[in-house]
């Protein structure tokens, strides 16, 4: 098991870098104009991986921001995580052979869990999936539609998929830095499935801790970082000394 991971994330509409609040497009704040001088920005600060949303992908269902995606990844030498509008084989195949390290699947995990097994045997790792939930159950589709599964019972099923790795955001946290739900972390690492990474409402470094206290293997951080509430060397260098690295 590596050290907890402290994640940028960069969420890109109309080609800059946004923030959404709670997930909702019509609550948007715009921090940069150029998504590759951001990730740049964090990858020297000490990042250990940056997590990308299309979020023009996640609303239509296709990738709409290819190219700055990939531009982000020809100018950083840290592993980039990608998430949003991949739901056919295809936009998975051409996002991986491209050089993304990990794609994460939402909408199509739910849809088509016989696509996410498939994807599990050939990739393995670099599959991972989005479990994005409000009031416990899980949404779909950018986050417009919330289905008719609780997040527990959807990381079980996806764990006996062979998913390996999940990334647990609570839609109602998300953007507001009023603090990550812990103990809706705790539930899903207590099933001692897949590895759970945290996002959504981190809005300190005590945040981190405790995330990694409750078993959490990383955390992706936005609002925090955009409006400087968290510095980024001090959180990894605090969260390194906190819990280092323990040999596999």
């Amino acid at each position: 098991m590596g050290s907890f991971q402290v994640i940028p994330a960069i969420d890109i509409k109309d080609g800059r870098c946004v923030r959404l609040y709670q997930g909702d497009y019509e609550r948007m704040t715009v921090f940069d104009k150029d998504p590759v001088a951001v990730a740049q920005r964090w990858a020297e600060l000490g990042a250990p991986r940056l997590h990308v949303v299309d979020l023009d992908g996640a609303k239509v269902g296709r990738p709409l921001n290819a190219q700055i995606v990939f531009a982000i990844i020809r100018a950083v030498s840290i592993p980039v995580e990608l998430g949003g509008g991949l739901r056919e084989r295809s936009t998975v195949d051409a996002a991986l052979s491209l050089g993304v390290d990990r794609v994460i699947l939402g909408t199509v995990a739910i849809s088509q869990p016989e696509l996410i097994s498939e994807l599990v045997v050939q990739y393995g790792e670099r599959i991972a999936v989005g479990v994005d939930a409000r009031h416990g159950w899980v949404a779909a589709h950018g986050w417009q539609e919330t289905s008719q599964i609780h997040a527990t019972d959807f990381v079980r099923q996806m764990g006996a998929l062979g998913v390996r790795n999940v990334i647990y955001t609570d839609i109602i946290r998300d953007g507001t830095l009023r603090g990550p739900n812990v103990e809706g972390l705790a539930e899903l690492v207590a099933l001692g499935g897949p590895a759970v990474t945290a996002s959504g409402g981190v809005g300190s470094v005590d945040d981190l801790l405790r995330l990694a206290d409750a078993g959490a293997t990383g955390a992706i951080v936005g609002q925090a970082l955009y409006t400087g509430t968290i510095d980024l060397s001090s959180a990894v260098e605090a969260l390194a000394s906190a819990h280092p690295s323990t040999p596999l």
